[in-house]
């Protein structure tokens, strides 16, 4: 895990094993959990919802993919890196192409306030899920210290 992702990933906001119904559900669960910790506004999840429509962050990975959902600063108290490790896979459209839907079981939720480290986080996260052998840890933790034990903390 690079400094950067260790710096905000917060382990309050590692939900493991929740259900949901789709896509839109998984980001409000995030929402709700960065809201809950202080460190996102109420209308984070709305805009990281309308974000996702216009930008899609479903990433391709093979036959265990990710989504990366985030938006603009304005929305954010104080940084941080939410976690979902779902049980079952929802449907995000990809960010290379948005015709094309992905099932997604890992989503990394990103609440940033300098935009100078959006791009250097984005690349954080897309780099620590391209080694498929970490994404498969990763998606089989049970707990927060496994996801950091699967990160690399």
């Amino acid at each position: 895990m690079t400094d950067l992702l260790r710096r905000y990933l917060d382990r309050r906001a590692i939900l493991i094993g929740v259900p949901v119904g789709d896509g839109g559900a998984a980001i409000d669960l995030l929402a709700e959990r960065l809201r809950e910790i202080g460190c996102v506004h109420a209308s984070w999840g709305p805009a990281a919802r309308a974000r996702e429509e216009a930008m899609p962050t479903g990433l391709p990975l093979g036959d265990l993919n990710a989504a990366i959902p985030h938006t603009d600063p304005e929305h954010v108290v104080q940084a941080a890196v939410g976690l979902a490790i779902l049980p079952e896979p929802v449907r995000f459209r990809s960010m290379d192409d948005p015709d094309l839907w992905l099932d997604v079981r890992v989503i990394f939720a990103l609440a940033i306030r300098d935009k100078a480290e959006q791009i250097p986080l984005l690349q954080a996260v897309i780099g620590t899920l391209a080694d498929e052998q970490r994404l498969r840890r990763l998606a089989g933790a049970g707990t927060a210290d496994e996801v950091l034990e699967a990160l690399g903390h």
